[in-house]
């Protein structure tokens, strides 16, 4: 008889994505945990264990190219700096915004 074992926070969120292989979301999680920026880190890392498995296909596909870009570009998006022009980036910003409680992503008025 196999012992069950309790699934880290990055398993479970693993488990509950659908639509993407295995390979594919260990290499998300590096992109999004392996930033230059500590801030990206935080904030690409957090929404993808809270926050990635409520996405539609489409916003996943739109979070997966967020993360693509240069970290500089990324930043001055997710910090809200700079305006997305693409609606359905701005969707999945707001939501990556949304889903943290660290100071500097937080939506100010």
């Amino acid at each position: 008889m196999k012992a069950v074992l309790e699934e880290s926070p990055e398993e479970a969120a693993e488990n509950r994505v659908s639509g993407m292989d295995h390979a594919a979301f260990n290499r998300l999680r590096w992109r999004c945990t392996r930033r230059a920026f500590l801030e990206l880190d935080l904030a690409l890392g957090h929404f993808l264990d809270t926050g990635f498995q409520d996405l539609d296909e489409e916003e996943r596909e739109a979070f997966v190219a967020l993360a693509e870009l240069e970290d500089h570009e990324l930043w001055a998006l997710v910090s809200g700096k700079e305006k997305c022009a693409n609606a359905l980036w701005a969707k999945v910003l707001a939501r990556i915004r949304s889903n943290q409680d660290y100071p500097h992503t937080r939506k100010t008025s």
